[in-house]
């Protein structure tokens, strides 16, 4: 699996036959041009994850595309644009380009009591790459890499720690860092404690890949 971090939450991810674009939001540079894709995954609604202008123009460049994203996305895209959007919920699995997508989790992590929430799902991406979005969602199953937020209005940097011991994937990926100022002090602090429980975080610089 070769994974390519775009900035903020976006991720590109190619298994096998493959293409699949993960959070295409406005924090996000970098995919404008890519050709090729088979699916675009959104977990939620907010404007660093979600751009109907970016997804609308990779349609373009992608015929066939097909969608997928939680009700809060979905009724956000579901104007009549003639994009392939498909809402999804937590238990359900589709097939991208003979890729297993599976769906977990339902709902925004709470960042103050009196905000209304919204929905959020997860993706894990061939039973092998676990994307959260927005919360502390456990995979529910053993997951070989973990993308989970380095940052967050809703997070503080022990709950991260806690939430990757609490996955243990082989391999913690940092991503949601936009917000931070600087994210290699947080993601130091974070193999502090990652480095003994034999989990391995590879920090992936934004425009670059790496294989898993």
């Amino acid at each position: 699996m070769k994974i390519t971090k775009y900035g903020h939450a976006c991720l590109l991810v190619g298994e096998g036959e493959a293409r699949i674009l993960v959070d295409p939001g406005g924090y996000s540079k970098g995919f404008e041009g890519l050709t090729g894709l088979n699916a675009v995954l959104i977990t939620h609604q907010h404007g660093d994850h979600l751009s109907v202008e970016n997804i609308a123009a990779l349609a373009e460049k992608n015929p066939g595309l097909k969608v997928f994203a939680d009700e809060g996305s979905y009724a956000k895209l579901d104007d009549g644009s003639g994009l392939d959007i498909h809402a999804v919920h937590a238990g359900e699995e589709f097939d991208v380009a003979g890729g297993k997508v599976k769906v977990v989790g339902t709902d925004h992590a709470v960042i103050h009591p009196t905000m209304p929430g919204i929905p959020n799902v997860g993706y894990l991406i061939a039973r092998k790459l676990f994307i959260p979005g927005d919360n502390f969602t456990l995979p529910g199953e053993p997951v070989d890499v973990l993308a989970f937020a380095l940052g967050a209005p809703w997070s503080k940097i022990s709950e991260a720690i806690d939430y990757v011991l609490a996955v243990h994937p082989t391999v913690a990926i940092p991503y949601h860092d936009a917000v931070l100022a600087m994210p290699d002090m947080y993601a130091d602090i974070v193999k502090r404690f990652t480095e003994p429980a034999n989990v391995e975080l590879r920090v992936v610089p934004n425009g670059q890949s790496t294989e898993v």
